[in-house]
This record gives structure tokens, sequence and C-alpha cells, in this order.
């Protein structure tokens, strides 16, 4: 048998595609999407990014806001922090491990990483200042090193918490100071082995009692045995002192981001769902997390709606499914999510805005993008709004993949973009 990597990533991304469809994207949003009926036995139709440079290009913002690159030549920034001083911290690395999985999740890891940054990760955090103010961060230096793929930050009471991709992990944190003292505090271990899905969301109670930990499943619909996913597809809730945790909420396939509603302290996230039901399932998406809440994952999705492909089947865990919020859209890959302030101006200061990492597995890819989902009464409401676009552009080329956004108080969204590895800042110009 020849090795894979004898394989052409190429005529193989060109025989899947054949697979699915090539009409435009169908894509349904908000609370009630209209779900086509799944399309079993093909494998996902596969669409290759082209990297470029942005040169002289920069994303496209809303009219009245401008956008900024403040750091660049990064080593893959995921999640950015704004500290109480104002200044940035990035997370940078690059996780997972493909030593244990099956031939075709190694093609398909394959065909991803072609759209994806070739930099070697940089397993640290960054620390960006803008000393007076005007917009230009002139201060850059490495804060901590030696990390293991960290990716959520979350600060509380003085103690910076970084969620590596097999440990959750404390600083000790002095305002103004630009480099930790000395090496990191576990907290508690995280769920490491295979880490099909790697990254390890992060957010923190209002009093800084809790951390809440976004932890994805090991496979696709549990393809390797429910014995690896155990502690997966779900979000922890964490002692911040002790490191105790507890399953806060279940079935949630990949929680990558996560986020505290600054109004009622309710916690939300955005979830990557399942793949190869077809181009337009299953949409991934924006929800309140319900303490002991069930959201499906692996049994149904969007509801009830049941994966027949499960084995065995669950009828009492399909009836207990808690549906969705609000539909982002099948395989956009929302990598980010921050809830909005009024500093962000009348139009974007009630919502929450979503970085889209974008599609690798439609014929029409989707996503690449921030977009902003207006709330009224504390509930997503109406139609996402494009905030940040351009980073796939019309001429097929992919120039940039959000990943986190995190609203700066002063009014201003910080954007981590880890193909072109730079953190954009957009602010209000009028």
């Amino acid at each position: 048998m020849k090795p894979l990597h004898a394989l052409s990533l190429l005529s193989m991304a060109l025989l899947l595609s054949a697979c699915g469809g090539d009409g435009e994207p169908t894509q349904a949003h908000g609370p009630d999407p209209k779900l086509p009926e799944p399309q079993r036995g093909l494998l996902p139709s596969m669409k290759i990014a082209q990297p470029v440079a942005w040169g002289e290009h920069k994303p496209t913002v809303p009219e009245g806001f401008s956008v900024t690159a403040i750091a660049t030549d990064l080593k893959i920034p995921r999640q950015s922090l704004v500290l109480p001083n104002g200044d940035i911290l990035v997370a940078e690395g690059r996780g997972g491990s493909a030593a244990k999985l099956k031939p075709k999740d190694v093609i398909a890891s394959q065909i991803k990483a072609k759209g994806n940054t070739q930099v070697k990760g940089g397993n640290r955090l960054t620390l960006l200042r803008d000393a007076d103010g005007d917009g230009t961060y002139e201060v850059q230096t490495v804060f901590a090193e030696n990390l293991n793929a960290p990716y959520g930050l979350a600060f509380a009471n003085g103690k910076l918490y970084v969620a590596n991709q097999d440990a959750l992990v404390r600083f000790d944190y002095k305002e103004g100071q630009t480099q930790a003292d000395g090496p990191p505090t576990k907290v508690t271990d995280l769920p490491a082995e295979i880490n099909h899905h790697w990254t390890k969301a992060l957010t923190v109670s209002d009093d800084g009692r809790y951390l809440y930990v976004g932890i994805g499943s090991n496979s696709n619909i549990t393809e390797r045995g429910l014995e690896v996913e155990i502690d997966r597809a779900m979000v922890w809730q964490v002692d911040a002192e002790t490191g105790a945790h507890r399953p806060y909420a279940t079935g949630l396939r990949n929680p990558t981001a996560l986020t505290i509603q600054p109004q009622t302290g309710q916690l939300w996230t955005v979830v990557n769902e399942r793949d190869e039901l077809g181009p337009d399932l299953v949409p991934d998406y924006l929800t309140s997390v319900r303490e002991g809440g069930f959201y499906g994952w692996p049994y149904s999705y969007w509801g009830q709606n049941v994966d027949e492909r499960v084995r065995p089947q669950n009828p009492d865990k399909v009836a207990a499914a808690i549906k969705p919020d609000y539909s982002l859209g099948s395989h956009v890959a929302a990598l980010g999510v921050d809830f909005s302030l009024p500093a962000m101006g009348e139009r974007f200061a009630d919502g929450v805005f979503v970085g889209e990492h974008g599609s690798w597995n439609r014929p029409n890819p989707v996503g690449y993008k921030v977009i902003f989902v207006p709330f009224s009464n504390g509930k997503p409401a109406g139609e996402p709004i494009d905030f940040a676009t351009g980073f796939r552009g019309e001429d097929g080329k992919t120039r940039g993949r959000p990943v986190g956004v995190t609203v700066d108080p002063r009014g201003a969204l910080i954007i981590a973009d880890d193909l072109a590895n730079t953190v954009w800042r957009v602010t209000r110009s009028r």
C-alpha cells in the first residue's frame, strides 16, 4: 500500500468535490432555519483555499469604521484578551494530533492544512501595548512561552487563565507587567488523548469563581467509539481556586468559543456541528448554554433531527435535546464570539460578534468573515450583519481567516487572523 503522502491532494480534492453540488450556497440563518434532507454516503466536498498575502488589501468594514493591522508576523494567533489597562494578550499555537486518525481523516486534515498558515505555532502569549492611545501598539513582547497550544484566555481577580490543549493553567498578574513572573500553575488537566478537536475555549464568571471550558468531540459522530469521548463534546464548569470540575452542559460537538452576556451573566457559545451530511447540513450555531442542558450530539442535530448514522441510537437523549438559539449556517466554522458594548456605536451596541474561520468542505466556500448578530431583549433578533469581510476575495484567493474576536471596552473589535498571522483592530472613525 502506498503511503498517504503519495496521494495527490489536489486530485483527491477535485474527486471529492465532484460528489457535492455546485450551486450557490444555501445558508439559513436565525432561530428556525429550514433544513434540507441529509445526503448520506458521500464524502464531503472539499474546496482548497488558495492563500495569498494581504499586500495592499485590508478587510472591508462598515462605513464609519476603520481597520488597522496592529501586529503582524505572529505565530498562529487564535484568541485574544483585553486586560484592564488596555494591553492585549494574544494566544498563539497549533494543536492536535494525527497519530491515531483514520486514513480518511488524515486526508481531510491534509487538505484543510492547504488553506492554513504553514508557520510553526508559537506556543506562547504575546502582549501588545499602545501606551499613548494613538492606535499604534508600539510594544510587542512575549508574555509567556513554552505553553502547549494555548487557545482560550480569561482574566479575573488578578489571575490570568490559559486553556492549553492539555491543561487549564493560571498566572498571577500585576497590572502593567509585560512578562509573566514564572511558569504557570496548573488548575486542572483537560482531555487531550488524540485531540481530533484540540481547541479549548475559555471564559470566566463575572465574580471569577468559575471558569467554563469548551471541549470538542474526538470524532465526527463517535465513529472511534464512545470510550474516546469521555469528558468531551461538552462545557466544563471549573472551580477557579481548586480545579474541581463537572459537566455544565453536554451534547455540544465542538464549542469553540465562550462568552458571558454582560447584562445577565448568561453563558453563550458558538458550536461547530457535524460533517458528511451534505454541504447544507448541519448548521453551526450560536446558543445560550443551560446548566445541565443536552444539545443533541451525537444522536441528533438542531433539536430532534435524528442522525441515523449513530449506533446505538438513543431516543431518550434525542427527546431531551435542546434546539440551539441561532443558526449561523452550515460549515462556516465559527471560532470566535464576544458580546458588544455601546462603545461600538448604536448599530452594533446590542449583540455578538462572531469570527467565522471559513469552510473547507463545501464546493462554494462560506464564512471567512466576521459577522454581527443583533440582539433584542437578551436574544438574537434578525439577520446577521457582515462586519469584516474580504478575507476571501472575489478572485477566490484567501488572504486571511478570522478566529477570535474580542471587544475592547474603549470601542474597538480585535480580530485574530491565523492565516495572515495578523491581529486586526477595527475602530469607529466617526
